[in-house]
């Protein structure tokens, strides 16, 4: 049994001026092939599919060359037509190249958005389809925010997406696609599969499945399949900040041969995320970012510290409205983890900055009107120290704060992982960051942190949970609650 694995995954942030380039998809390590992308992120999808596939004494896996997350991460918006076809082109051409195969594995995302491609995910399984042919069974793998309707499966026939949010589950999605892939391939599996649009937007932080009723649908999802055997439910919450046509939270129901019974449960899945539709959009409380530095203040006041700050609607990563109130209320002991300055992070690399040498620079703010002005900080460098692809430059400045400068985008999950820039994290009081739910894993599920503020500026800019001030052009917002006068079924 020969199986192809294919890789191409991003979430686009269209909003964001910087285009994701030819550039960002290429550098040491990507594209990726043969073992070296069998072996990429063996913590999550790849991993949990290559060890379950490789259970199977007469799987072979051939890893088809592709490419990994761009350098930019989720930190850049659409991606060039150019990247894409580029991209793309090369993996269709070397799995032309391998022969015959039984099975294909595409490791996605959902949510890419691509210059001209209204469904990038569909249309690589369809041009993935016209190499292997309608012999070959084709399943994929996504994050729960993917924007994604029945289009995949018009070309593919199965498709499995992560529960929670935290992705705590992304290594199981894998197991599960490479377990049934195996199965439909020996002719024990018939996939049919039934998809349901549910006319719901809703912005990305307000998803932790950690509160009520996320957590709720998560659990009706996992009773149906505990009840059912072979059932497999999706529920795609949607990624808001991509501006395509198959925004909005989408229900996938797969059984074995029994569309009747995936339409009961998909119905079922739908309709109860329908009847809780505003308290979904209320489950999480968002302050504006002044009022979320007072709280801090307060807490780490009363001895319920650490404290998070979490700026859940910075997609650039190059924001200063936090940074500015920090310094505004002078809240001390803090870690800023981190500021996006391409700019400044040339500059400190070409000077070749070094821990002890003094710091006076304007950092952050300038790439679009999100990211807010830039801020001058003086103070000291503790640290600059390279790793995945850029310079870290840690600062101590003020009354025991700590900046963090970057080049891209970085959502710190773990405080833990912070230790290698060389920093106590035990000794802050609170942590300004740029996430909207991962942090939680390592802030909050952990018990690490006593408090979490998530925090937003006033005016509604990128990740904002106001998305009817954002600028759309192929979304109509009136055809999804809560923006519009919506009935459904």
């Amino acid at each position: 049994m020969r199986i192809a694995v294919l890789y191409f995954a991003h979430e686009t942030v269209t909003f964001l001026r910087n285009d994701t380039t030819l550039a960002d998809f290429t550098y040491e390590g990507s594209p990726a092939r043969r073992e070296a992308l069998l072996a990429h992120d063996a913590r999550s999808y790849m991993g949990g599919f290559v060890k379950v596939a490789r259970e199977h004494a007469d799987v072979e896996l051939v890893g088809i060359e592709s490419p990994l997350w761009p350098r930019t991460g989720t930190g850049s918006g659409w991606i060039t037509t150019e990247a894409y076809e580029t991209l793309l082109g090369r993996m269709i051409a070397d799995l032309e190249a391998n022969g015959r195969f039984d099975g294909v594995y595409l490791a996605l995302h959902g949510a890419m958005g691509v210059h001209g491609v209204a469904r990038p995910e569909a249309d690589i399984a369809r041009r993935v389809r016209a190499v292997v042919g309608p012999g070959a069974f084709i399943v994929g793998t996504f994050d729960p925010h993917g924007n994604e309707d029945e289009e995949f499966l018009r070309h593919a026939d199965m498709a499995f997406t992560v529960k929670y949010f935290p992705h705590y589950d992304s290594y199981l999605q894998g197991e599960r696609a490479a377990r049934m892939l195996v199965r439909a391939v020996r002719g024990d599996y018939a996939p049919k599969t039934v998809t349901v649009k549910v006319p719901i937007i809703s912005p990305t932080v307000l998803q932790w499945t950690g509160a009520s009723p996320w957590m709720d649908l998560v659990q009706r999802a996992l009773t149906w399949e505990a009840r059912e055997p072979d059932l497999y439910a999706n529920v795609f919450f949607g990624f808001p900040f991509a501006d395509v046509p198959d925004v909005g939270m989408t229900v996938q129901v797969m059984t074995n041969g029994n569309e009747t019974l995936a339409r009961k449960a998909a119905d079922d899945l739908a309709g109860w995320a329908w009847r809780q539709r505003e308290a979904l959009l209320t489950s999480t409380k968002v302050h504006a970012i002044a009022d979320g530095v007072r709280l801090a203040k307060e807490a780490i006041a009363r001895g319920e510290g650490p404290v998070v700050l979490a700026d859940h609607s910075d997609r650039s990563g190059s924001a200063t409205w936090l940074l500015k109130e920090i310094l505004a209320q002078d809240l001390s002991g803090v870690l800023v983890a981190t500021i996006a300055d391409a700019r400044a992070h040339d500059t400190l690399k070409a000077r070749g900055v070094k821990a002890g040498d003094p710091f006076d620079m304007e950092v952050g703010g300038l790439v679009d009107e999100s990211a807010g002005a830039p801020v001058r900080i003086t103070g000291t460098v503790l640290n600059a120290v390279e790793g995945y692809g850029q310079l870290w430059t840690v600062v101590q400045f003020g009354r025991g704060n700590v900046l963090v400068l970057s080049r891209y985008l970085i959502q710190v999950q773990e405080p833990w992982s912070l230790k290698a820039l060389g920093l106590d994290v035990t000794s802050f009081k609170a942590f300004a960051i740029k996430s909207r739910v991962h942090f939680r894993r390592g802030f909050d599920d952990s018990g690490f942190a006593r408090t979490i503020l998530l925090v937003e500026p006033d005016q509604p800019f990128l990740g904002t949970v106001h998305l009817d001030g954002l600028p759309y052009r192929n979304v109509d917002l009136r055809k999804f609650f809560p923006y519009g006068d919506v009935t459904f079924p």
